[in-house]
């Protein structure tokens, strides 16, 4: 049985290296000379030659990446790797929650250290060469210390508290691994840019002047209570811009890119607003929440059915079924799924966008939002022509060309 599952582990991998590769392969030769009219004034020809260059240089990148992490896996389970890690966190533990606390804090380690040269190369060489890179050295370090404290933080108090609950109740722990949970993401959505956000960047409140006043006029002609928006220093990484709407209720808060400010004019920004208002008006958020909640108690219970099986943690070379290797096995098996639910959760979230522009638009900004849409494309070097495959697969937005056209549709 332990064979079978093994050789099912290997298919699933095979087959999701070579639908990514296929997917990437026709969006890489899905680029002409000529743009669509409505996008064509987002580059002239020596911005859109560097933006070819720049998807080309991504995509080159991404076969090595990937093909590097296929070549890894493959390793880790003809070689028994992941059965290796567990005898070396029995070795150093006896406690039954240490061991899987140790044992993934051991695999995490070592999987970041060695994707860590991708990251340097992808951070300081493609993104530095094509103008986007602000971030120093000791930002990289200390941005990396952080999520590693995170991780070990966060992470593993989760993963211990599920370990006990398995060790309590069997097979139901799935139930108060999901009250836990769901508990931990709504307090997050409530709270992520008071408590996570400011361990990696700085948030001020927006300043008074022309664009406060702006923003305050519309929030009051939406309906909208909006005591927070503030500014956020994403030029201490990146010269691309961006900005979120994050929190529930009395926490909720607009956060703007300082970039964001620098490229936008104020009507341009007050429709990005608007648009960020429009999810929240339209629920986005609060319907978001729910079915990430959902989703999570089907996971879990999914979990709680195969977790215990000898034949998953013999599949990776165990002779033991544990937690640990029943959940890593159990990542394997789930995967498919978990890339089904993501399709569905991308069209959704497409949809949301559509929704959240048509609602800007009803407030006569749908030009606004269009201007600000190309400049951002054209500032982040965006490909305007991805393939429809791959928009299907990965964007979790509409293409700027469906979003013209969806605004400007009568």
């Amino acid at each position: 049985m332990h064979n079978t599952v093994f050789y099912i582990f290997i298919g699933i991998i095979l087959f999701d290296f070579v639908l990514e590769r296929t997917i990437n392969y026709l969006n890489s030769r899905n680029w002409s000379d000529e743009l669509p009219e409505e996008v064509r004034d987002v580059y002239d020809a020596e911005k859109y030659r560097k933006s070819q260059e720049y998807k080309k240089a991504n995509d080159k990148f991404s076969i090595l990446t990937s093909s590097f992490n296929l070549v890894l896996i493959l390793l880790m389970l003809f070689l028994g790797g992941f059965a290796f890690f567990d005898s070396i966190s029995q070795s150093l533990v006896q406690n039954s929650i240490a061991i899987p606390l140790v044992f993934f804090a051991i695999l995490m380690f070592c999987a970041d250290i060695i994707n860590t040269p991708f990251a340097v190369y992808d951070t300081f060489v493609i993104e530095e060469k094509f103008g986007f890179n602000k971030t120093t050295p000791k930002t990289f370090i200390l941005d990396k210390l952080k999520g590693w404290m995170l991780s070990a933080v966060i992470g593993g108090g989760l993963l211990a508290l599920f370990v006990l609950f398995y060790q309590a109740t069997g097979k139901l722990f799935w139930i108060y691994a999901w009250i836990v949970t769901s508990v931990f993401m709504i307090f997050m959505a409530m709270f992520y840019s008071t408590l996570i956000v400011p361990l990696f960047n700085k948030q001020t409140p927006l300043e008074e002047g022309e664009l406060k006043n702006s923003i305050n006029e519309f929030a009051q002609k939406a309906g909208f209570k909006l005591d927070n928006v503030f500014v956020i220093d994403g030029s201490k990484r990146s010269s691309k811009a961006n900005a979120y709407f994050s929190g529930l209720g009395a926490k909720k808060r607009i956060v703007l890119f300082d970039t964001l400010i620098n490229d936008l004019t104020t009507e341009e920004i007050v429709a990005v607003l608007a648009h960020e208002i429009g999810h929240y008006k339209k629920k986005h958020t609060l319907t978001g929440m729910i079915i990430s909640i959902i989703q999570m108690g089907v996971t879990l219970y999914l979990l709680s059915l195969f977790i215990g099986s000898p034949a998953l943690s013999e599949a990776l070379g165990s002779q033991k079924a544990s937690f640990h290797m029943g959940l890593i096995a159990f990542g394997l098996l789930y995967s498919p799924i978990s890339a089904t639910i993501g399709l569905i959760m991308n069209a959704f979230s497409r949809k949301n966008e559509y929704e959240a522009d048509n609602y800007t638009k009803s407030f006569n900004l749908g030009e606004q939002l269009i201007s600000s849409l190309k400049k951002l494309s054209r500032n982040n070097l965006s490909n305007l022509t991805p393939h429809p495959a791959y928009v299907f697969f990965h964007y979790s937005h509409p293409t700027l060309l469906q979003r013209i056209r969806s605004i400007r549709k009568q």
